[in-house]
């Protein structure tokens, strides 16, 4: 399997896990106080350039305020890495 599939596959299954917190109103929302820096790790691992570390800062910002975690980080990051600038690995 191709790295980009990999990537995609693996952003999908990270917005996943950030939206998990929305199964549980307001409890839920505390769990993101440990996703949040483990989002903006990954993040940073996924794309080790200027992106990434970027896309890392909006993540783990994204997961730590409260109901905006809804917002598909990972994916969008991903479309715009291999979509939009057009990025081969």
């Amino acid at each position: 399997m191709e790295v980009k599939n990999k990537k995609l596959i693996l952003g999908i299954v990270f917005d996943a896990i950030g939206m998990l917190s929305f199964t549980i109103p307001f409890v839920g929302e505390f769990s993101d106080v440990i996703w949040a820096p483990v989002s903006g790790f990954l993040m940073t691992r996924m794309y080790r350039s200027k992106l990434g570390r970027i896309a890392g800062i909006i993540s783990f910002a994204e997961e730590f305020f409260p109901f905006s975690d809804f917002i598909p980080s990972f994916t969008l990051v991903w479309g715009y890495y291999y979509l939009i600038k057009k990025n081969t690995d």
